[in-house]
């Protein structure tokens, strides 16, 4: 049987579930660092195309940033299992059924599930002419229905966990 990482503390048999308050506040520091992430990305885009016009390149922009957002959650979680914003909160993502820091296959399965907390009222836009602020209050409505979802859940993890088969744990203070 393989050891644990170094610098990967090993999970405790029945590992806390942190609350989805915590879990929420992870994720409004975790927004605060992807806006310089995508600053990052906007910027080495835009320099790269000699991009001039907001407009122009925006499907492929919109890619990249995707892809560049994917990468870094991604490569946090298969390396231990945090990121900054989790670290901070005391919050590991790991395997549901191993209790490691999980695999490129399943991180990457986790990134693109939880897009489902933003696509499906964002679709809504186009598809019946919304408002900004109908579409703002639709996002906020679904937003809050997916959080309270996890609820439901016997063991308190949001959909998009349960989808990739992964979970998120506390991670106890040494």
């Amino acid at each position: 049987m393989a050891s644990p990482a170094p610098d990967t503390p090993p999970v405790a048999a029945s590992p806390a579930v942190p609350s989805i308050r915590r879990r929420l506040a992870a994720l409004v520091y975790e927004s605060v660092l992807l806006f310089g992430v995508v600053f990052i990305a906007g910027y080495l885009f835009g320099t790269l195309t000699q991009q001039r016009n907001g407009l122009t390149h925006h499907n492929l922009l919109t890619l990249w940033v995707a892809l560049v957002v994917g990468a870094y959650f991604v490569w946090c979680w298969t390396r231990g299992g945090q990121t900054l914003p989790m670290k901070t909160w005391r919050l590991r993502l790991v395997a549901a059924g191993t209790g490691r820091p999980p695999g490129v296959a399943r991180a990457a399965a986790r990134y693109l599930a939880a897009w489902l907390w933003f696509l499906p009222p964002l679709a809504l836009h186009p598809l019946l002419h919304l408002s900004v602020p109908a579409t703002l209050g639709a996002t906020a409505a679904w937003f809050a229905l997916w959080a309270a979802a996890a609820r439901l859940d016997p063991a308190r993890q949001f959909l998009h966990d349960r989808l990739a088969g992964t979970r998120i744990v506390a991670v106890q203070q040494a």
